[in-house]
């Protein structure tokens, strides 16, 4: 779908010169947060300095937090930066206080879209990237994309929500739409340095996954993120959903630690928790778990957070 999407939306080059066109709502593109300021910095280049306090390889946790950051800042990144593309160009249409771009398609591609931006009269946005399948006869439009976006605290300062549907997607181009499935919803506040977000989706066996996971910036550069993951794990009989929560805590130099836990459904009272923490060069300076799984490795003097911190269960 991403794919599919970013190709559509070139076509509002050539709709440009061949369509009606009306001045979009002003300071559309400012209102919208960039892919940049709804991102998570987790430090990509940290200098590699020799850490004196490594003792192993590159962290577990470490990798498994950059991946889980690489994969939010990717899928908000196409979003964001699909529909600053469309409004740098006048909407193709007016209604009021609604402004239309498209639809538009390439020739080839076997869904046509468009994004609706609504003004609304207390200064906020509200917009809807749609999509049809042009394979079905009288098909109708189905939002993708919903989101409202607030920008009267300022440009770098706003908030705001979109919600990605993967299951719409599909049935609107089942040919580009890949993998994905369920639905995403991220929210944000650029003022407060925070993300929430929310994922509804299924497993491999179709039985309902749940994630939410929370980002804040630090003022220093650092991150502090934690996600839960809900879903039977345990692949018993019973069907009970487990609960795994990570949170990971870093410095602007790279430093971090990782805190997990898991527990619930088949784990019934028993709760297992490990830490993990890394260096300035991501190598392990700590581990250990409360039952033992592996060996207790390194001291948690040497970690960049004194402390095991993990929010209460849900």
């Amino acid at each position: 779908m991403i794919k599919s999407l970013l190709a559509a939306a070139t076509c509002t080059l050539s709709l440009v010169a061949c369509v009606k066109q009306d001045d979009g709502p002003e300071n559309i593109d400012r209102a919208l947060p960039t892919a940049d300021q709804v991102s998570i910095k987790l430090p990509q280049n940290a200098a590699r300095t020799l850490d004196a306090y490594a003792i192993g390889q590159t962290a577990t946790w470490y990798v498994t937090t950059r991946d889980v950051t690489r994969t939010f800042n990717g899928g908000s990144a196409w979003v964001l930066t699909l529909i600053h593309a469309i409004v740098q160009f006048p909407a193709t249409s007016s209604n009021g206080d609604t402004f239309t771009w498209g639809p538009w398609s390439e020739a080839l591609s076997p869904a046509e879209y468009k994004l609706d931006v609504k003004v609304v009269g207390d200064g906020t946005y509200a917009y809807t990237l749609s999509g049809r399948s042009k394979t079905q006869a009288n098909a109708k439009f189905e939002v993708v994309i919903d989101g409202t976006a607030d920008p009267r605290a300022g440009e770098t300062k706003g908030s705001g929500e979109f919600l990605i549907d993967f299951d719409a997607g599909k049935r609107v181009n089942p040919i580009d739409s890949g993998d994905a499935k369920g639905s995403v919803d991220v929210r944000y506040d650029l003022a407060q340095r925070h993300l929430d977000l929310t994922v509804m989706s299924t497993d491999d066996l179709g039985k309902p996954v749940t994630l939410d996971y929370a980002y804040n910036e630090t003022a220093t550069g650092g991150g502090d993120m934690t996600f839960d993951i809900s879903g039977d794990f345990a692949g018993s009989a019973s069907s009970l959903k487990e609960t795994l929560t990570l949170r990971s805590r870093w410095l602007a130099t790279g430093a971090g630690r990782a805190d997990a836990r898991v527990g619930g459904g088949d784990f019934g009272t028993l709760s297992v928790t490990a830490s993990e923490c890394w260096g300035t060069a991501f190598n392990r300076v700590f581990y250990k778990d409360s039952v033992n799984a592996a060996a207790v490795e390194g001291a948690e003097s040497a970690c960049a957070f004194a402390t095991q911190d993990l929010p209460l269960p849900h």
